[in-house]
């Protein structure tokens, strides 16, 4: 492999659309309507790929979205582009073959001075990425199942990433009612995260008071990741999958306050030290969703969590049952009368049930 300066994919990417995939289509397929983008999965989508990210699925690429009505014209891009584009992109081989022992799913760079090149530019309709990434027909309105079944960092990798060219805008709409949850599924979603740390805040000081120190700290563990992903919903942001969790919570607002906080709850070496961190973290978050104006005010110290049982706790179902009488759609107030178990990222942190969208239909029932 040819010696190169690293480029993030995005950059690159940018480039490779601009200074060569465009000059081909302008050439071959003049005045074809089109979107031009970098988004769906992977590290460089989000910004967040280094130099180990080329190791694998990993090249120059740009997806090129086609109108319905020219959709015929994508095999005849993929052909051009495999005789036409340069064997190598500023260092980067355009070449990508199937990683040796690997799945099929699996490519690797691979320099080569022939052609036909096994090249990284799709060419697709929107309807099929979205079906593909998010099991979504984009002619039918999401409903609020789907919302609550399309994992946050899905939900990332298509709103993230980049756009380099859109004359069709669709791609664009798409992106923009992508962007956010709807208000009251917002609300929903912000309650379930406070009745995931009602469910276990008082748990980490039980199992500390009978010597269970890593029991303790298995649970703060769990309440300092709920903590988290009540901060990614308050600033409005998708969390990604658990690699870059920690990346891109380091880039929401808080978490420069935040972090030592949450650093001095998981380095505790006893649960009386984990209690005292997380009461500042919890005191934290709860002046975080007073600044929301989604509710009363409401209070932002812990006490005890019981008189006969004094850990010290933020009381979350106070918090919940706040946000959830502001819940005004029928149809999200009825997932209240129920247990209240948020979305697919909140009732589950299975990596396959959550990067699998084909396990969405099943999920679907959850919501019935």
């Amino acid at each position: 492999m040819s010696q190169r300066e690293f480029i993030p994919g995005l950059k690159l990417n940018r480039r490779f659309y601009f200074e060569v995939v465009r000059p081909i289509l302008n050439r071959h397929f003049p005045n074809l309507p089109h979107a031009a983008a970098y988004i769906g999965t992977g590290s460089d989508v989000l910004g967040f790929d280094t130099p180990m990210s080329t190791d694998h699925d990993w090249s120059p690429a740009v997806i090129i979205f086609l109108r319905d009505e020219d959709l015929h014209y994508a095999e005849q891009i993929k052909e051009v582009m495999s005789y036409n584009l340069p064997h190598l992109f500023y260092g980067y081989p355009t070449n990508s073959v199937q990683a040796p022992d690997e799945s099929q799913e699996t490519s690797v760079m691979q320099e080569t001075t022939e052609y036909p090149i096994e090249h990284s530019v799709w060419a697709i309709a929107l309807r099929d990425f979205c079906w593909h990434h998010l099991r979504w027909d984009i002619e039918v309105p999401l409903t609020i199942g789907d919302w609550l079944t399309i994992p946050s960092q899905k939900l990332r990798g298509v709103t993230t990433g980049a756009v380099y060219h859109d004359d069709i805008g669709e791609l664009t709409r798409i992106r923009e009612h992508l962007s956010w949850y709807p208000h009251d599924l917002w609300l929903y979603l912000l309650a379930a995260g406070w009745w995931r740390i009602e469910n276990e805040e008082h748990l980490m000081g039980r199992a500390g008071y009978v010597g269970d120190e890593l029991g303790s700290s298995l649970i703060g563990a769990r309440l300092v990741s709920d903590l988290m992903r009540l901060c990614f919903l308050m600033e409005k942001q998708y969390a990604p999958y658990p690699k870059w969790f920690g990346s891109a919570f380091k880039q929401l607002k808080c978490a420069a306050q935040l972090t030592p906080i949450l650093w001095q709850v998981q380095h505790a070496q006893t649960w009386q030290q984990r209690e005292n961190s997380l009461g500042k973290a919890y005191s934290f978050v709860a002046h975080m969703h007073n600044s929301l104006g989604i509710t009363q005010k409401l209070p932002e110290t812990v006490s005890n969590f019981r008189p006969t049982r004094p850990f010290q706790v933020i009381h979350g179902d106070i918090f919940a049952n706040a946000i959830v009488s502001q819940i005004k759609d029928e149809k999200v107030k009825n997932l209240t009368e129920r247990p209240i178990i948020g979305n697919i990222d909140q009732f589950s942190d299975n990596s396959d049930l959550r990067s699998q969208i084909m396990w969405r239909s099943k999920l679907l029932t959850l919501y019935q």
